[in-house]
């Protein structure tokens, strides 16, 4: 089978009537694709009732010039597991390049960086994944479900948690009102 474009540095969008609930109106920034699968993290969702300084708390770091933002659900692979989606500007120990268009990073630093004023200037923190198997998201691309688009990547950092996925729609000039929730058959 014939990989599809690897997706890394664009925006998954799903579809209406995905069938997953999960994944109802879901903006996921792609972080990795490649021949092995894929690795995103969820941007459209926030966890209630959990903001920054609760996390930071659970580290045992003082939350300092860090302002308590909500923290996102990134995924439903791993979900006590952390990320932060951020600015090229900071680079930690294991921060990856995300096709120049954004970094992640997984480690504690990063958070203490925020909390000391001494980060990214651009973040966003989530808990959780989305991930995908060989071919996986490959396959799933063929079918009605995601749709992907390269975006702004103001997307992450200037808009709302509840407004990423109509924004996301929009950019590509599509009114998501407009979209079917099922796939046609010819």
């Amino acid at each position: 089978m014939e990989s599809a474009p690897f997706l890394t540095g664009q925006f998954l969008l799903a579809m209406p009537g995905i069938g997953d609930p999960r994944f109802e109106r879901a903006v996921i920034a792609m972080c990795a694709h490649d021949d092995e699968g894929a690795l995103g993290i969820g941007i459209g969702e926030i966890i209630d009732g959990l903001g920054l300084h609760d996390l930071l708390k659970q580290f045992e770091i003082e939350p300092g010039a860090a302002p308590d933002v909500a923290v996102h659900f990134g995924g439903p692979v791993e979900p006590r597991r952390g990320f932060v989606i951020h600015s090229t500007d900071w680079q930690g120990q294991d921060t990856i390049d995300v096709a120049g268009r954004w970094a992640l990073s997984g480690t504690i630093d990063i958070l203490r960086a925020i909390a000391e004023g001494t980060g990214p200037s651009e973040w966003v923190v989530a808990l959780g994944y989305a991930g995908w198997g060989e071919g996986q998201l490959d396959d799933e691309m063929t079918r009605h479900g995601w749709f992907s688009t390269d975006g702004e990547v103001g997307l992450i950092y200037d808009v709302d948690a509840d407004d990423r996925w109509e924004m996301g729609f929009a950019a590509a000039g599509i009114d998501p009102r407009m979209l079917a929730s099922s796939a046609g058959t010819a």
